[in-house]
């Protein structure tokens, strides 16, 4: 077994955290204080081609691999986890629902833009009613000749307020539970009847806008929907199965951010006459976060070498988001403790990284529902 990455994947790594650390660190602290969505960041990670980065080349994608993908997104969300939720969302939901069940022709006219990062994506599952509980939705939508029209509303949509495609879940058969869902793509510019009601003042994951939609008597082309009528509940799960692959991989980026900025000012902060660092009590700290960080990037890419293979990998990947989710609050916590007083002002970046790492325990599966998953494949 071979834990050494390809010289491919190391050299993706450098170049990714070469632009982390001069473009978007410099900005984080901005970004989180104004929450505006970082425009010039996005151009210039599509001119690096990290906005279609699992994608074919024949779609405007790089061809990388599983690993490579989530190598990547661990340095941006390094760098501002925020953004990483705008990659993430972006890739591995819509343009994922786009390249996993659209046709030859759909992938032609909406992945390719997206790829090539001149679009942005989003994805709408979530309802107020219907968070975990996707068959609760009442989105519908009813068809009418060539086309179908889609009432109701979605809720904690990343990107929601600034995509140009939204992968949109609605039920065409509301007494068939989740057999009567199905997915749509829709262009807000296009639909009449998409309206973005807001976005969410949140605790954290700035930069990224959550919007709340509403979708009145929205007319969408019949040739815009993905896959077979009935599917779109097979399709979210299996899109959130690889999507929880990438949010482990922003934890891990938000653990390691932690870490590293806890080891410098370990490394310089002197109490009692030494380096807070020499203190047993703090190097303790830091092994457990150094090892836990290191566990959590292992488990991202056990699954992701699952995926690869082409083999069963929900249990894998609810594993690493579960695990890399939780590490990833607890080492910025730790993180804030060893910098004291410091930690917890808005002066250092820690208080952001704990803001941030928190919304991994909850977006794409709860825990408490990651741990249903675990213990449904293990009792199968």
């Amino acid at each position: 077994m071979d834990f050494s990455l390809t010289e491919e994947q190391r050299q993706i790594e450098e170049m990714v955290a070469e632009f982390v650390d001069e473009e978007v660190v410099p900005r984080a602290k901005e970004i989180d204080e104004t929450d505006e969505f970082p425009w010039d960041l996005v151009d210039q990670m599509a001119d690096l081609g990290l906005m279609g980065m699992p994608f074919p080349e024949e779609y405007g994608g790089a061809g990388l691999d599983y690993h490579s993908y989530p190598i990547a997104l661990e340095e941006i969300s390094r760098g501002l986890g925020g953004l990483g939720t705008v990659v993430a969302a972006h890739i591995s939901l819509a343009g994922n629902m786009v390249y996993e069940y659209g046709t030859d022709e759909q992938k032609e006219e909406y992945l390719t833009p997206l790829a090539e990062g001149e679009e942005v994506g989003a994805f709408a599952l979530s309802e107020p009613g219907a968070g975990s509980d996707v068959p609760a939705m009442e989105t519908t939508a009813e068809k009418a000749g060539d086309e179908y029209v889609i009432d109701g509303g979605k809720l904690w949509i990343s990107n929601g307020s600034v995509a140009d495609t939204v992968t949109v879940f609605a039920k065409t058969d509301p007494d068939a539970g989740n057999k009567g869902i199905s997915s749509f793509i829709v262009r807000p510019e296009e639909d009449d009847g998409f309206v973005v009601e807001g976005t969410e003042d949140k605790l954290g994951d700035k930069g990224c806008p959550t919007a709340e939609l509403r979708f009145d008597n929205m007319h969408v082309p019949e040739h815009r929907r993905l896959g077979e009528e009935g599917r779109g509940f097979v399709q979210a799960l299996e899109t959130l199965n690889g999507g929880r692959i990438t949010i482990a991989a922003r934890s891990v980026g938000i653990a390691q951010a932690a870490l590293d900025e806890a080891l410098a000012y370990a490394g310089e902060r002197e109490q009692f006459g030494q380096r807070i660092g020499d203190f047993q009590a703090i190097q303790h700290k830091l092994a457990d976060m150094d090892t836990k960080t290191r566990a959590a990037r292992l488990l991202m890419h056990s699954a992701a070498d699952r995926k690869i293979r082409g083999e069963s990998f929900a249990k894998e990947a609810a594993q690493a988001k579960l695990y890399a989710s939780e590490v990833s609050r607890e080492v910025a916590n730790e993180g804030i403790q060893i910098h004291g007083g410091y930690g917890y002002v808005k002066d250092f970046p820690m208080e952001r990284f704990f803001r941030d790492a928190k919304l991994n325990e909850i977006y794409e599966g709860t825990s408490e529902v990651l741990r249903n998953t675990i213990a449904g494949q293990l009792l199968d």
